[in-house]
């Protein structure tokens, strides 16, 4: 499979899930390769972790290429594949966080009073600088596990997409008064949080460096699987098929700078390749007779 397809223009877009429908496959890789990456960070951010996330994004890949002969063209294909992908992770309950939610109260908890001391050296001889980064960027994308799942969901949206409000509106089902007014609220709610508590992006006392064998010994992080650091970071502009922009509704942006978007995983790309190398002729085809 070739992980390297120019990210195509609308116009060919258009013309491609022409072709994919009709069951080329080359079309329908170029098709899916064009939102992966979209499908992938929505899942990491509403899900929490990676492997969550590469699950719930394969699920989201089966419904776009088996419903993709229902696109009417009447929205750009992003906002198509944002509205298939947010609707599935709203009621997604096979994620960690769905057995064991979170709540700012938890967070609270456990910043100010989690026993972080006398716990043996656990780092396994990883470099403790390469541990905080994986730790911080690991712990901000968890808390967003506080927010249910709707105000997580509006706060992705605006927050790492920076979607215009008429866009993320339509996706949610709601106006695009009550999104920003929304959204406005939950980035309130999650800026006061990290400046009360987390002394990497506020003034709070929580520092990484100090928590890093609580947080291996609970499992946290894990020396072995550095998913966020390891990740590739890519601008998520790239990622979109239009240009329209949230609105600015506040002056947060660097409060937020936790909102990396990244391309994603190989076991990903490996299912799209498996199931491209099956036969997706005729589950495209079957849907077309129903």
């Amino acid at each position: 499979m070739n992980n390297n397809i120019s990210k195509p223009t609308n116009e060919e877009l258009s013309i491609l899930i022409d072709e994919a429908v009709k069951g080329n496959k080359h079309a329908l890789e170029t098709v899916i390769t064009s939102v992966r990456d979209l499908i992938f960070n929505l899942s990491l951010r509403t899900l929490g972790s990676f492997p969550d996330a590469e699950d719930a994004s394969q699920d989201i890949i089966l419904k776009v290429i088996t419903h993709l002969s229902s696109f009417k063209k009447e929205s750009a294909f992003s906002t198509w594949v944002f509205s298939i992908a947010v609707n599935h992770l709203k009621d997604y309950k096979k994620h960690m966080f769905a057995k064991f939610p979170l709540s700012f109260e938890f967070y609270k908890e456990d910043i100010l009073n989690a026993p972080i001391h006398d716990i043996p050296d656990l780092t396994q001889n990883v470099e403790k600088a390469i541990l905080s980064e994986e730790l911080k960027l690991s712990c901000t994308n968890v808390m967003l596990q506080c927010l249910d799942t709707e105000s997580r969901c509006i706060f992705i949206l605006g927050t790492m997409f920076k979607l215009d409000s008429r866009i993320a509106g339509d996706i949610l089902g709601i106006t695009p008064e009550a999104y920003r007014q929304r959204l406005s609220r939950i980035r309130k709610k999650v800026a006061d949080f990290l400046a009360a508590y987390c002394g990497e992006y506020g003034s709070g006392k929580c520092k990484c460096s100090d928590r890093l064998n609580y947080a291996i010994q609970n499992h946290r992080i894990n020396p072995d699987r550095l998913d966020f650091t390891d990740a590739v970071e890519i601008p998520a502009e790239t990622i979109l098929d239009f240009t329209a922009a949230m609105e600015d509704i506040d002056d947060l942006s660097m409060t937020f700078s936790f909102c990396k978007t990244y391309k994603s995983t190989d076991k990903t790309k490996k299912f799209i390749e498996d199931f491209l190398n099956s036969d997706p002729v005729s589950v495209i085809k079957g849907q077309n007779k129903q």
